[in-house]
């Protein structure tokens, strides 16, 4: 079977108006309808030495006036459950090394 690999990229702005693009790794909907989705930075070039020391960064997908919003997720809690579920699910497709 063929392998097609096709990333999902995404462009965020910061409040100074600074772009941002990073690769969507995965997404999950939790049963009380919210949405988190795990990324990594991407400027562009990929690079051996820098693929083996990405940041995984989470979020929660939120949405205002109609579009989405995604913002960090503030209750140390909710981000340890989700940060569980993503690194259990993205462990199948990634070699990761867990960090506190």
């Amino acid at each position: 079977m063929e392998d097609n690999y096709n990333p999902e990229f995404i462009c965020v702005s910061d409040e100074d108006g600074t772009e941002y693009v990073f690769e969507v790794l995965d997404r999950i909907d939790t049963d009380d309808g919210k949405q988190y989705i795990a990324v990594v930075p991407t400027d562009g070039e990929e690079d051996d030495d820098t693929a083996e020391n990405i940041e995984l960064i989470i979020l929660e997908v939120t949405e205002e006036n109609g579009d989405p919003f995604l913002s960090q997720i503030e209750d140390d809690d909710e981000y340890d459950k989700i940060e569980e579920l993503f690194l259990e699910r993205l462990s199948e497709f990634y070699d990761i090394d867990e960090e506190e």
